[in-house]
């Protein structure tokens, strides 16, 4: 199963938002980055849409990291 650690920049007050959408595992962090959110799916290519079209698309989520686990 496809496992992915994505780091986010969050716009300043809107943490509280972005977290409530991802709902997942996702914890906000101190450093560089805002927050970070473990993503799991069924297929390499889920796990890209999911990504792409729900996490990076989010209203309040301004860069991304995302460093995918080898096997």
């Amino acid at each position: 199963m496809p496992l992915s650690y994505v780091l986010m920049n969050i716009k300043l007050g809107s943490e509280d938002k972005v977290l409530k959408e991802i709902r997942k595992e996702c914890h906000r962090v101190y450093g560089v980055y805002d927050m970070i959110a473990k993503v799991e799916a069924d297929s390499m290519d889920k796990l890209k849409e999911i990504i792409t079209w729900k996490i990076r698309r989010l209203d309040g989520v301004r860069s991304t990291l995302t460093s995918i686990v080898m096997e």
